[in-house]
C-alpha cells in the first residue's frame, strides 16, 4: 500500500480562542502544559483534567499574538468544555470564546504536503510556522508498516483556499492519527483516562516541572508512585473500530480490559489508539466489542513505552 498522501478539511475539529492579557496564565493554571512560557514558534499539546486526574478534553495549543491563544479540539466536545473553562476565568483578564467558524482547521499528510510546504514546513513535533498565511503545526509522524508517514495541522482563514494538493479521505487521516498513537479525547472518551493510561505525556502532553492544576496530584502520583498498568497500544483489526468501543480479553471475557481512544481505516487496514491493560499484551487474544467480536491484532507503536515510572 502506497503511504497516505494529501490534505483533509477536520470537520470534526474545533477551535477555542483565549484573549487578554491574562490568557495564557490562565491557560496554565488550568492545563496540563507550560502555556505560560509558550513561544510563537512553538506549538503544545495540553490536555485539561477533572479533579479525579481524567481528561476532560486535549488540545493542540498556540499563541497567535502575544495576548491570544488558540486551542484547537475535537468538536464534539468543544461546547461543554468551553463552558467548563469559563467558569474558572473569574477575575482573570481573559476571554474565551468559539472561534470554529474564523479558522478552517486541515491535516496534511505525507510527500505532496512536504512539497505544498517546502522549506517553510516545521520538522520537530510541535514546532509552528507560518506558510501561504496559515499557521502549520508539525504532528507527531504516524508510524505505519514499514515506513513513517509525516503529519501537519493547518490552521487558515475560513474565508480562504484549501491547500492545493490531492484530497485525503478523512478516515484515512484519522487511520494515521490512531498509527501515531498521540491520544485525541472525544465525547466518546472524555473522562475516561488518565494521561498516561494513553501515552499522554510520552508525546509532549504533560509538564511534571509546571505549577498546579486540576487533577495534577492524580497525574503526579500516576506517574512517580510505581509501575504504569495501563497504557496506549496500537491495535489492528479486520473490521472498522470506533473510539469509546471497549475491548476485552481472553483471560477475563467478563469484563473490558480496555478502551478505543482513536480509530481509523486506510482501504482495508483498520487501526486503532487502545487504551489497555498491560497484562492484556503478554497472551492471550483481544477482541472488539465484547468477548467473542473481531479479533485484534497489536502493531508497533511510534514510540518507546518506560518499562516503569521514573
Amino acid at each position: 500500500m502506497a503511504a497516505p498522501t494529501g490534505s483533509v478539511r477536520l470537520l470534526d475539529w474545533g477551535v477555542i480562542r483565549a484573549r487578554g492579557d491574562d490568557a495564557r496564565s490562565f491557560l496554565h493554571s488550568q492545563l496540563t502544559q507550560d502555556v505560560l512560557h509558550l513561544e510563537s514558534s512553538q506549538a503544545r499539546l495540553a490536555g485539561f483534567c477533572s479533579a479525579k486526574g481524567r481528561l476532560q478534553a486535549s488540545f493542540v495549543v498556540w499563541r497567535d499574538a502575544p495576548d491570544d491563544v488558540l486551542l484547537a479540539c475535537s468538536a464534539d466536545l468543544l461546547p461543554a468544555v468551553l463552558k467548563r473553562l469559563s467558569m474558572f476565568v473569574l477575575r482573570s483578564k481573559c476571554k474565551l470564546s468559539d472561534a470554529s467558524a474564523e479558522l478552517a482547521l486541515y491535516g496534511l499528510a505525507g510527500d505532496a504536503a512536504a512539497v505544498w510546504l517546502g522549506d517553510s514546513a516545521p520538522q520537530a513535533p510541535w514546532a509552528r510556522s507560518n506558510v501561504h498565511g496559515a499557521t502549520v503545526i508539525r504532528m507527531p509522524d504516524a508510524g505505519t508498516t514499514g515506513a513513517r508517514v509525516a503529519r501537519w495541522l493547518v490552521a487558515a482563514p475560513a474565508a480562504g483556499d484549501a491547500p492545493a494538493m490531492p484530497a485525503l479521505d478523512v478516515d484515512t487521516w484519522r487511520w494515521l492519527e490512531a498509527r501515531s498513537a498521540t491520544a485525541r479525547i472525544s465525547a466518546a472518551t472524555a473522562e475516561q483516562f488518565v494521561p498516561q493510561m494513553v501515552n499522554f505525556e510520552l508525546v509532549g502532553g504533560v509538564n511534571f516541572q509546571k505549577g498546579c492544576y486540576p487533577g495534577q496530584e492524580v497525574v503526579a502520583r500516576s506517574q512517580y508512585r510505581g509501575t504504569l498498568k495501563r497504557r496506549g497500544a496500537v491495535l489492528t483489526s479486520d473490521l472498522p473500530l470506533q473510539p469509546g468501543q471497549e475491548v476485552f480479553h481472553s483471560a477475563d471475557p467478563g469484563q473490558p480490559a480496555g478502551m478505543v481512544v482513536l480509530a481509523g481505516s486506510s482501504g482495508s487496514e483498520h487501526a486503532a489508539l487502545v487504551e489497555l491493560k498491560l497484562a492484556a499484551l503478554e497472551g492471550g487474544d483481544l477482541h472488539a466489542g465484547s468477548a467473542d467480536g473481531p479479533l485484534l491484532r497489536p502493531a508497533p507503536l511510534p514510540y518507546a513505552i518506560p518499562l516503569e515510572a521514573p
